[in-house]
């Protein structure tokens, strides 16, 4: 047999370690810089915005601080929705609507902001709550998919089935995708949450988030054993208590027969010595 020639392990050099510090130290900074990057960028922005459509206010000194104007924004569109919850505001959105739908362009684009924020603002409604799998775009290949709601209108009534949306996002831009038709019995529903879902898109299968469906199904399993222990003593109790009436009466009558034997040779015996 040939023995096996074993090499001795590389030396890690220094350029090599600097690499390796310098990769992880990118690794570490890197999001939380871009976090605060992004969102001190958004609020500067609707700071801004917001002074630019308020003047008046421009001039306090406490709007010199950084997010007022995001609370500010925040305030005024809770506001506006107050009024339009009301009679009133219900009467000026209709009439809006109403010259909106009468400009060929306009009406298209805010018909269809408004039903994409309706279908995904909207408590009531089912949109991207539920991850799934779907074969796509041929068998044997899976992607990630989100519901959008059931298949309603013309699309419901020229295809038979219980169908409904499946929104196919790519990678790594989750806002453009693909939107299917699929019958619910070909969908492959995920305990996966929808943030998580989104994290394994954008990150192309870098970022996989841990399986809860499994620790779920240990947890079930761990807490129906005692039931089932129980379960198990109950019904061994309940079978013993069948077997022992059965026997009792008989003990009775065995204990029964031997005090009127013993009784008798008593009675014979008395009677000889009389």
């Amino acid at each position: 047999m040939t023995e096996k020639i074993q090499t001795p392990p590389r030396k890690v050099g220094i350029l090599a370690r600097l690499r390796s510090w310098f990769l992880t130290g990118l690794l570490v900074t890197a999001p939380v810089l871009l976090t605060v990057y992004i969102t001190w960028t958004a609020v500067q922005l609707i700071d801004n915005q917001v002074a630019s459509l308020l003047p008046w206010v421009s001039q306090y000194s406490f709007t010199s601080l950084p997010g007022v104007g995001l609370i500010i924004g925040a305030v005024m569109i809770t506001l506006i929705g107050a009024v339009a919850a009301g009679f009133l505001g219900r009467w000026i959105i209709r009439l809006g609507e109403s010259i909106l739908n009468r400009m060929p362009v306009v009406r298209s684009i805010y018909g269809a902001i408004k039903q994409i924020l309706e279908t995904v603002i909207s408590t009531q409604s089912d949109a991207f709550r539920e991850v799934i799998l779907v074969e796509y775009p041929r068998r044997g290949l899976w992607v990630i998919g989100f519901v959008t709601g059931s298949t309603k209108e013309e699309v419901a009534r020229r295809i038979s089935g219980n169908m409904v949306n499946v929104f196919v996002p790519t990678t790594p831009n989750p806002t453009s995708g693909f939107l299917l038709f699929c019958p619910r019995k070909d969908l492959i529903f995920m305990d996966m949450s929808v943030e998580d879902a989104v994290k394994l898109v954008v990150s192309g299968g870098i970022v996989t988030p841990p399986d809860d469906g499994a620790k779920r199904s240990t947890a079930k399993a761990s807490a129906a054993a005692p039931k089932a222990v129980a379960k198990k003593k109950a019904l061994a109790k309940k079978s013993a208590a069948k077997k022992s009436p059965a026997k009792k009466p008989a003990a009775k009558k065995s204990a029964a027969k031997k005090v009127a034997a013993k009784k008798k040779v008593a009675k014979k015996a008395a009677s000889r010595r009389s």
